[in-house]
């Protein structure tokens, strides 16, 4: 009897596991599948191709994987206006909610992070950082404030576009558009106040906790945020983007190509040397692979090309220095006309164009210099190099009968048409093979 009833016990104890697991089976299984992700990627530094590729890439890899959103820790100074379009296009298509998070405490979104942050869905900022002055800048970083039809093109666009960003994500489209004409720029509290991003928060997990709930319009439709306790996972560049984010980079384009193309004219000017040839074209080839990630002026470059042209010539033409300041002048304007500044906002510093480019004259006209000085003087070895010297005879010499001279510290076997007997200063007059024809030194001075 006893065993009956533990058998039943036990029956009624299986019923009652297997009834548990039929109820908190699909509760423990939509709890699981409601655990929402959230990508994470850091964008520090310019804004250029490289970063615009990252982006792109964490788009379609959060959208790949269902995140529930993505989310853009920002810290830069500005960049190229181009790559800026394509980041903004590619968050204004994003079926999932993007939120750009200015951070760390010091961090900054200047310029083109200006408006990146303002075309989020979610735009927040750490505590100590800043927003703002967005302005197209020209060569060596200066406003462009003269009023050229270039230079009010360029800020008359850039403003329409952040005005039409702030309008899309109902910020102050009023502070965006200044932030172009006027420069202007605000603190984290600041811009909070004024509308232009959505909230501070001290860290990541303030954050996503603060924005847990909130409706954001997507490509996709209205999406409501679950970011409170979501599992973050975070994305990093590949290789090739972050060789393409340090090269993108007009000031190091502009070194890598000035270094090239003094190292290939050193070569040119002193076939054999190798090493500045080989340093030049691996240098060349850099400068080359960051120009193709910026908005290069072709004619800017081919008058970098046409300068070492000139600067080369003047090795080979006398030309009274006219062909080496030819090159220094298209070396200049070509420098200053390398980039599309006022359509995309690539500038070169000035602090890097000026030393290299005062640099690079000095030493391209310094190796002109010494190919010119090595071609006017005489050969220093060999026989070539014995025409017109001095020496004095250590063997009697007489016509038909060879002796020995002494000249640039060696012994020769010379001929001579009139009769020299030792300790006769003589002067080289000709070289035949392994023979020298010599005269009397009297002679000559005669």
């Amino acid at each position: 009897m006893k065993n009956r009833y533990l058998a039943m016990v036990r029956a009624l104890c299986a019923v009652g596991l297997f009834c548990l697991f039929l109820v908190s089976g699909p509760a423990l299984a939509d709890e699981s599948k409601e655990k929402n992700i959230v990508y994470t990627l850091s964008l520090h530094g310019s804004v250029n191709p490289g970063s615009a590729d990252f982006l792109a890439r964490a788009l379609a890899r959060a959208a790949a994987d269902d995140a529930h959103a993505l989310l853009i820790e920002l810290d830069t100074p500005g960049g190229l206006v181009t790559s800026l379009r394509q980041m903004v296009k590619d968050i204004l298509a994003s079926p999932l909610p993007v939120v750009v998070y200015v951070a760390p405490a010091g961090a900054q979104a200047a310029s083109a992070g200006a408006l990146l942050t303002i075309a989020a869905h979610v735009a927040a900022m750490s505590p100590g950082t800043e927003i703002g002055a967005a302005h197209p800048v020209g060569i060596g970083g200066n406003d462009d404030q003269d009023g050229g039809p270039m230079s009010e093109k360029a800020v008359n666009d850039l403003a329409a576009f952040a005005r039409s960003l702030a309008e899309e994500r109902d910020r102050n489209s009023g502070w965006a558009e200044d932030a172009v004409r006027k420069s202007i720029a605000s603190t984290a509290r600041e811009a909070l106040e004024a509308g232009v991003i959505d909230l501070v928060a001290d860290n990541r997990d303030e954050l996503l906790a603060a924005i847990d709930g909130r409706e954001v319009d997507t490509a996709s439709g209205v999406v409501m945020l679950s970011t409170a306790g979501a599992e973050v996972r975070e994305l990093t560049p590949s290789l090739q983007e972050q060789v393409l984010m340090r090269l993108a980079d007009p000031n190091l384009a502009y070194i890598f190509i000035m270094v090239g193309l003094v190292g290939l004219y050193f070569e040119l000017a002193n076939p054999g040397a190798i090493f500045p040839g080989v340093a030049g074209a691996i240098s060349l080839l850099l400068g080359l692979f960051a120009l193709q990630a910026l908005p290069v002026n072709v004619v800017g470059l081919l008058l970098l090309v046409l300068a070492v042209v000139f600067l080369g010539l003047e090795v080979f033409v006398t030309s009274g220095g006219v062909l080496a300041i030819s090159g220094l002048i298209a070396l200049l304007v070509g420098s200053l006309m390398l980039f599309d500044t006022p359509e995309t906002g690539v500038s070169l510093s000035m602090y890097v164009f000026l030393p290299v480019f005062i640099a690079v004259s000095i030493t391209m006209l310094l190796i002109a210099w010494l190919v010119a000085r090595s071609a006017m003087t005489g050969p220093a070895s060999g026989p070539e190099s014995l025409l017109g010297a001095e020496g004095r005879v250590v063997r009697a010499i007489r016509p038909g009968e060879p002796g020995k001279v002494y000249v640039h510290g060696e012994l020769w076997n010379a001929e001579s048409a009139e009769s020299l007997d030792e300790r006769t200063e003589v002067v080289v007059d000709r070289v035949s093979g392994m023979v020298v024809q010599v005269k009397s030194k009297k002679e000559r001075v005669s």
